[in-house]
């Protein structure tokens, strides 16, 4: 009797000790040693997130091919006694930045082959004891200065095969361990027993002068640090793609300084021009050409290297025309500044001459047929695109002439053959302005210029998000006008725009009639219907009597017939 009840007591005790301990997470392993208990779970796909049930007693955690995405906030809380944490291979793009919090005591984290872009290095605040942290095989491309300022302890950091290009040394000088290494020296930091290794290779290093004072770090490397692998190469730019760090000798960085072998150049129609600009700085500058403060389209440009730290950029401009006369603007710009230099360009007459431009145009040059319109209204300005029936569209250029209506000298722009849109901005509010389009360097003629006026009430504008309103009577306009293709021309009475004014406001007021949406259609093909959606500002009868009067003088006043014109009020 006495043997059965001492074995009863057994029975009792073994399966109440086995119901203390924890069990272990399904698809996973536990084990248990003189270190501690550990979880392991290597099976694939087991996880779609890191498990919120995680014994509390784990010193050891190994989840790997799970593919979560993302360790979120207070992930580990409930293992504050975790001291390993293995997640590697997943699909992990985002750490939380308290996603480590409540691991004070962890000193080993490993998150290899995963899609990191960046690290949250401010979340290292809640692990102190860190001694290694291994970040190879992610998608790394910065590294910032204060990186290793939450670190403190740790000895051992990899981040090979990444994408890092630059990176400072100051990243480094500001690791408080190596801090506290500078501070001894060699014997004292032997008898410290400290070593601390650093992985850094196959990296996309682009070694320009950002990269200098890295490359000085990692070419004397003081004990205790040791380089994983100290052979680190180049990946760019082109001309030391494969180098050695320890071949390569870098300069300090300076701004682009930017020079041309000619100011001034004057050759006959038809010649081939190619205008060349030398831009010398540190790192490599990005260089382009501009004519009448726009950037090129059309002309062919291309870049060269000269050597190291110079770039040689040409603009070729072939077969030469008048409308190429002007000022080409070089401009080179780095981060650390900017340059430029500027070419005249006087194209000469075969005689010899300067020609007379803008010419006037023949009647027989080409045969086309162009349809000018306002696009798009912006903030701060407008668009307009124009169609072109030509008979050698890749061989027709337009010039563009914009301004003030009341200045007789407008602005010209040129636009290369292919080009079917320009962009205006910064117009001022209350303004008359005038732009048209001609083919090559001709005139403008009646009947090729649209002419707006923009709103004047800036309080109002600025109530509804400061959009300039622009209400053109007529956009559809034409280089060679059929018959019945405009409704005002020059040659009529100012009646007919007052006439136009009136039929407009007829059919605001009629609102979704069909026969006004085929009349808009049918005569303003190009009409931006802004009054319809509620953009245009609504104005007292007063304002608008006294706007009329306005314009009324302005017209009495003048002896010509004033230009189709089309007023926002």
């Amino acid at each position: 009797m006495d043997i059965i009840c001492y074995l009863l007591v057994i029975v009792v005790l073994s399966t109440h000790a086995h119901g203390s301990v924890p069990e272990c997470l399904r698809g996973c392993s536990c084990v248990e040693d003189r270190h501690g208990r550990s979880l392991t779970c290597m099976e694939e796909n087991a996880f779609g997130a890191i498990p919120g049930n995680l014994p509390d007693d784990m010193t050891k955690l190994r989840i790997e091919k799970s593919h979560f995405t993302e360790i979120p906030r207070g992930a580990f809380t409930s293992a504050s006694f975790l001291e390993n944490l293995w997640l590697n291979f997943n699909d992990i793009t985002l750490i939380n930045s308290k996603g480590l919090e409540g691991l004070g005591n962890l000193t080993e984290l490993r998150l290899q082959g995963n899609k990191l872009r960046s690290v949250p290095w401010t979340a290292f605040e809640d692990t102190p004891a860190l001694k290694i942290l291994d970040l190879k095989h992610n998608q790394l491309d910065v590294l910032p200065e204060h990186a290793l300022k939450f670190l403190p302890g740790l000895t051992y950091l990899d981040v090979s095969f990444n994408r890092l290009t630059v990176i400072s040394k100051e990243v480094f000088q500001n690791w408080p361990l190596y801090q506290k290494l500078q501070g001894l020296d060699d014997r004292e930091a032997t008898a410290l027993g400290v070593n601390v290794v650093l992985a850094l290779h196959d990296n996309a290093w682009l070694c320009d002068c950002r990269l200098k004072g890295f490359v000085e770090f990692i070419r004397s490397p003081t004990p205790p640090i040791i380089l994983m692998n100290s052979y680190l190469t180049c990946s760019g730019p082109d001309f030391r793609a494969g180098k050695f760090f320890h071949d390569v000798e870098l300069q300090a960085c300076v701004k682009p300084a930017v020079s041309s072998p000619a100011s001034n150049i004057s050759l006959p129609q038809g010649a081939n021009l190619t205008l060349r600009c030398l831009a010398k700085a540190r790192p490599d500058p990005a260089v382009w050409w501009t004519y009448g403060l726009k950037i090129i389209r059309g002309f062919h440009e291309f870049q060269e290297r000269v050597d190291e730290d110079t770039i040689r950029s040409l603009l070729v401009i072939p077969s030469l025309h008048g409308a190429d006369r002007g000022v080409y603007t070089c401009t080179a710009v780095n981060f650390i500044g900017n340059s430029s230099v500027s070419v005249f360009l006087n194209v000469l007459s075969l005689d010899g001459s300067h020609p007379s431009f803008p010419a006037v145009p023949s009647v027989g040059d080409e045969n086309f047929y162009i349809d000018i319109r306002i696009a798009k209204q912006t903030i701060r300005g407008i668009a307009i695109e124009w169609y072109a029936a030509l008979d050698r569209p890749a061989e027709t250029w337009f010039t563009i002439h914009f301004g003030r209506a009341d200045d007789n000298k407008k602005e010209m722009i040129y636009i290369g053959p292919g080009i079917r849109s320009y962009s205006v901005s910064d117009l001022m509010p209350a303004t008359k302005y005038e732009i048209c389009v001609t083919l090559k360097n001709k005139a403008p003629r009646q009947g090729q210029c649209i002419v707006f006026v923009t709103g004047s009430d800036v309080t109002e504008m600025e109530q509804r998000e400061k959009l300039i309103h622009i209400i053109v009577i007529v956009l559809a306009m034409v280089l060679a006008v059929p018959i019945g293709m405009y409704a005002c021309t020059t040659d009529t009475r100012f009646s007919c725009v007052e006439d136009v004014m009136k039929l407009w406001k007829s059919r605001r007021r009629e609102g979704g009639s069909h026969e006004m949406e085929r009349e808009r259609q049918g005569t303003f093909d190009s009409l931006q219907a802004a009054s319809d959606e509620g953009l245009v500002n609504k104005e007292s009868s007063e304002d608008r009597k006294v706007r009329r009067r306005s314009e009324d003088r302005t017209i009495k006043g003048k002896a010509e017939p004033s230009r189709l014109t089309a007023v926002l009020y």
